[in-house]
């Protein structure tokens, strides 16, 4: 499996580190999950519909982040990827907490990956 990012990906996640310094290593630990069960697995996480893509949109609703103690995975990160099972390729999209935005990128999303 390999990983990529999408620059605005990295815009979001360079902010975030700030806020929560664990988020890297946090991540690490999301890629080892993804690895071997890259698919959605509500509740934990879910395909996002109605985009008209042929990439398989994932958001992940529980991230253990380290950096918000006592939280566990329910910290409020969410964590959106395009999962691309043929080439067995995972492509990070969006990452966000649930208090600075409502919902993901749509827009992003089909910008990207039309």
């Amino acid at each position: 499996m390999t990983f990529d990012e999408l620059a605005e990906f990295k815009g979001d996640l360079k902010k975030l580190l700030k806020k929560y310094r664990t988020l890297n290593d946090d991540l690490f630990e999301v890629k080892t999950i993804l690895k071997k069960k890259p698919k959605a697995r509500p509740p934990f996480s879910f395909r996002i519909d109605n985009l008209d893509l042929e990439a398989c949109v994932i958001k992940v609703k529980k991230i253990a982040c380290r950096s918000l103690k006592g939280r566990g995975v329910n910290s409020g990160l969410r964590l959106i990827y395009a999962h691309f099972e043929e080439e067995d390729k995972i492509i990070f999209v969006e990452i966000f907490h649930k208090n600075d935005k409502q919902s993901e990128d749509r827009q992003r999303i089909i910008n990207n990956f039309e």
